[in-house]
C-alpha cells in the first residue's frame, strides 16, 4: 500500500493534527514502514499454529489472593459504635 499526501491529510483531519507540507514526509515514511511490515507478517504461514493465550508458561506469583481472615461479626465486635452491619463515625462533612 502506498501512502499518499491525501491519505496523510485524511489522517491529520481524523486525528485533529496539522502538518505543514515539509512535515508530511515523516509520517508518510513511518506509515509506509508499518504497512510493509504488516505485509511481511501476512506472508507467514500460520495454518497449523495454535493461538497464544499467554506469552509464557509462568504464573503471576505477585497476584493477591483474597483470604477471609476475619468474619464480619469479629470486625464489628470492638467498635465503639455500629449500625447493624456498618461502623458508625461522627459526621465530618457539612453540606
Amino acid at each position: 500500500m502506498d501512502i499518499s499526501n491525501e491519505m496523510i491529510d485524511k489522517f491529520a483531519d481524523l486525528t485533529k493534527l496539522e502538518f505543514k507540507a515539509e512535515e508530511k514526509e515523516k509520517p508518510k515514511t513511518d506509515l509506509n514502514n508499518i504497512t510493509s511490515f504488516i505485509e511481511k507478517l501476512n506472508e507467514i504461514d500460520t495454518e497449523n499454529v495454535e493461538p497464544l493465550i499467554f506469552m509464557s508458561e509462568g504464573e503471576n506469583i505477585l497476584h493477591d489472593v483474597v483470604k477471609q481472615t476475619m468474619t464480619h461479626e469479629e470486625a464489628l465486635k470492638n467498635t465503639p459504635s455500629k449500625d447493624s452491619d456498618y461502623f458508625r463515625v461522627p459526621k465530618f462533612i457539612d453540606k
